[in-house]
């Protein structure tokens, strides 16, 4: 076999070979190309050609050749939106770790519910699902290269790109590093250059138990960490009783649904906060709010009260506001913050209890509970 090598500019990309390693990959073949951590080799996901491409990768790993049966390779995407194909129900710490990670040199290993595995099972060919679906998860990357994104987003058939080396071996780099691994074994080469971080991807597996980095790469435990923390904010109005309540009562709830201990949340990656419009901080939590909490289970005597500040609107994920007042306030700080800050009870308003009686403060609890359990229900976690 000869292999053909193309030069791209990754500033001014032509078209027409992109389109033409395109149909080499839908066609069965296999062909290198460069992503911002190592070179990969494309190959569609279909028996005969996942076979040549295991041939070329293990011809010096073990005496018989071949693959080993215990190692999948990744399905690379083209653009971040293209994961909904092959993920149906996308947890809220995954789904940040997208927003914050893709494109870029980093591979998610998605956990999925029996239920949406049987539904992938409906639409994919048999031969196509096996190979991207195992243990009820599928390892996805979407590079950040101009070459690999035109490329994946080009062909036809979902495309695996492992590492262009012979398993065993550093993998390569730059073009000449393909050649040496690959020459006259791969119909095709893109030469973009040399890689940009010259690393393989850190390959992080993400679901309700948490993150776990299976593959040390260009990212950190910490920074991974960070890039999935969910934080929610509650607003009512000094943050002494409405907001603290609903801190609490969000805590205690949602800790259920990840089946922890409410002091556990941090380390699953979810953060609550609570603050008041209202410039009162370091206040305590009303004696009627904590005796309504307690009534529950639910311990908030060492609550301080925080006064809302844009930072905090700008860093939560998601803000419930106790009136339509506090939203305005919100957003009168961050106008961006329009499409994430809601009133906590739907279309209603949770009155302000300050100043009542016991009765009315557990009466709020109740409102506020009631609302919390259906925004806890809507979470996908």
């Amino acid at each position: 076999m000869q292999t053909k090598i193309v030069k791209l500019d990754p500033v001014k990309i032509d078209a027409a070979k992109i389109k033409e390693a395109a149909a080499v990959v839908d066609a069965g073949g296999l062909m290198a190309f460069p992503t911002e951590t190592v070179y990969g080799i494309a190959c569609r996901v279909e028996t005969i050609s996942l076979a040549k491409l295991d041939n070329i990768k293990c011809r010096k790993a073990s005496p018989s050749g071949g693959r080993s049966l215990d190692k999948y390779y990744t399905l690379h995407i083209g653009k971040p939106a293209d994961v909904e194909k092959y993920v149906p129900a996308i947890g809220l710490r995954a789904r940040k770790l997208i927003k914050n990670g893709w494109p870029g040199p980093l591979t998610i290993v998605f956990e999925l519910a029996e239920r949406d595995i049987e539904q992938q099972q409906k639409i994919f060919k048999s031969e196509v699902f096996v190979k991207l679906y195992r243990d009820n998860s599928i390892g996805i990357r979407c590079p950040d290269n101009a070459i690999a994104a035109m490329l994946l987003q080009t062909t036809k058939e979902p495309v695996v790109a492992p590492s262009a080396n012979v398993t065993g071996q550093p993998p390569a780099t730059n073009a000449n590093h393909v050649l040496a691994h690959f020459l006259g074994q791969i119909d095709l080469l893109l030469d973009g250059g040399p890689c940009k971080y010259k690393k393989s991807s850190t390959v992080v597996k993400i679901g309700k138990k948490g993150l776990e980095v299976l593959r040390v790469g260009v990212y950190s435990q910490e920074e991974l960490e960070a890039m999935s923390e969910i934080k929610f904010l509650f607003v009512c109005t000094g943050n002494t009783c409405r907001s603290p309540m609903a801190r609490g009562i969000f805590s205690k709830n949602l800790a259920e649904k990840l089946q922890c201990e409410v002091d556990y949340l941090d380390k699953m990656g979810y953060k609550v906060f609570s603050a008041g419009v209202m410039n009162m901080a370091g206040q305590p939590a009303s004696a009627e709010a904590i005796a309504a909490c307690a009534a529950k289970g639910i311990d908030i005597k060492a609550h301080k009260s925080k006064t809302l500040t844009r930072q905090l609107v700008e860093e939560s994920d998601f803000i419930f506001a106790m009136t339509r007042m506090h939203c305005e306030q919100v957003t009168a700080l961050c106008l961006e913050a329009a499409d994430k800050c809601v009133l906590l009870a739907g279309n209603k308003e949770i009155p302000d209890p300050i100043g009542q009686p016991q009765e009315v403060f557990n009466d709020c609890a109740g409102l506020i509970e009631e609302a919390v359990r259906e925004r806890i229900g809507e979470l996908v976690i």
